[in-house]
């Protein structure tokens, strides 16, 4: 098969040697591990609330919905209730916000190559502040169709500065190694762009700060399924997309003419994942808010602990992340009871410290 004429002959070397070497796989033991993590954090995050409910009752309860078991909890409706739907409705959507946000987060870092990059590179955390901000102070906690309008507002924010940053940086920049950082750099002048508007609209109505700065902040308020049946079906969409694509991630961080030489469309991978990590920040970012650092913080342990190939980091990190999550909202509930913190404020708390030495490795390692 002859080799296009464009790509160097030296990337075509370099693809060669490094297409007979076999990326780390996912074994079973470390995926035993993600889910007994996860499962333990769930587990955690039931127990765990204003209202006191003994543990063993509580564990009952969870296992007299496995069928065959015949086991009877002993609870009453009321604290049936708590745990079905409060608790656990709670713990699933912390599960789906924090696995998805770290999913993105690695995605972004392979895509780019850069291991700064975080869910919100692109202006979708911007965009959604703005778009959540707007239905705040001008819809007033309005519906429309009984759509509440500021999980749409931000998801249609969000996914607004993420087509903005894409176009901008398409249009501006040039190929391979040029169009990802005239990308980046478009991401930033959107984000800055959006982020003033932001600041300009809550200066104008000073009277809704606290409660957009409840929602930037994060949470995890919910009562029932509602918010989980939301974000569900585009979690599940965007990580089977992204998991689908994990091998040609791997390809990608070889370099654009190395990739291409070995098959990859480089432009179309890019931009489905992309796509998928960006509908599914929106949509979980629509019912939490600004949650940050956990797309930064948990792709970097698992690649500390695991190894760097994106066929074991994304699955990971996806299982991870929602332990991480979930047991972030627990400390949030805990720390200031009755009161709680935003979760973002824990999760800057606890990533901002890890960054930093992640940072001074860094630099040390560069020496």
């Amino acid at each position: 098969m002859s080799v296009p004429a464009h790509i160097p002959a030296a990337a075509v070397a370099r693809a060669g040697r490094l297409a007979t070497v076999r990326p780390a796989r996912l074994s079973t033991l470390w995926a035993v591990v993600a889910a007994l993590c996860l499962a333990g954090a769930a587990l955690v995050g039931v127990l765990v609330g204003p209202v006191g409910l003994a543990p063993g009752p509580v564990i009952r309860e969870l296992a007299s919905h496995l069928p065959w078991l015949g086991i009877h909890s002993g609870l009453g409706a009321r604290e049936s209730a708590i745990v079905w739907e409060l608790r656990v409705p709670r713990v699933v959507l912390g599960a789906l916000v924090g696995g998805m946000l770290s999913l993105a987060g690695a995605t972004y870092q392979g895509v780019f190559r850069n291991p700064l990059a975080d869910p919100y590179l692109l202006g979708s955390g911007a965009g959604a502040g703005l778009g959540a901000t707007l239905a705040i102070v001008y819809g007033h906690g309005a519906s429309l169709g009984g759509v509440n309008l500021v999980p749409a507002a931000a998801f249609l924010g969000a996914a607004g500065g993420v087509g903005c940053s894409w176009l901008l940086g398409r249009t501006s920049g040039g190929a391979g190694e040029r169009s990802i950082v005239a990308l980046a750099l478009a991401g930033v002048a959107v984000m800055s762009f959006l982020t003033a508007v932001q600041t300009f609209v809550q200066q104008r109505q000073s009277q809704t700060l606290q409660e957009v700065y409840s929602w930037i902040l994060g949470r995890l308020h919910t009562a029932g399924w509602a918010d989980v049946k939301l974000v569900l079906p585009y979690v599940a969409v965007c990580s089977v997309v992204i998991l689908v694509c994990r091998r040609r991630l791997d390809v990608l961080r070889l370099g654009d003419d190395e990739a291409h030489s070995l098959g990859v469309e480089v432009g179309r991978t890019r931009l489905l994942l992309v796509v998928a990590a960006t509908l599914g920040t929106a949509a979980v970012v629509a019912v939490s808010g600004l949650i940050g650092f956990v797309g930064l913080v948990v792709p970097h342990a698992v690649r500390l602990a695991f190894g760097a190939s994106y066929r074991v980091v994304l699955p990971l990190s996806l299982v991870f992340g929602g332990a991480f999550m979930v047991l972030a909202d627990v400390l949030s509930r805990e720390l200031l009871a009755p009161a709680e913190l935003p979760i973002g404020v824990v999760t800057a708390f606890i990533g901002a410290p890890f960054f930093g030495l992640i940072l001074h490795r860094a630099v040390r390692r560069s020496r």
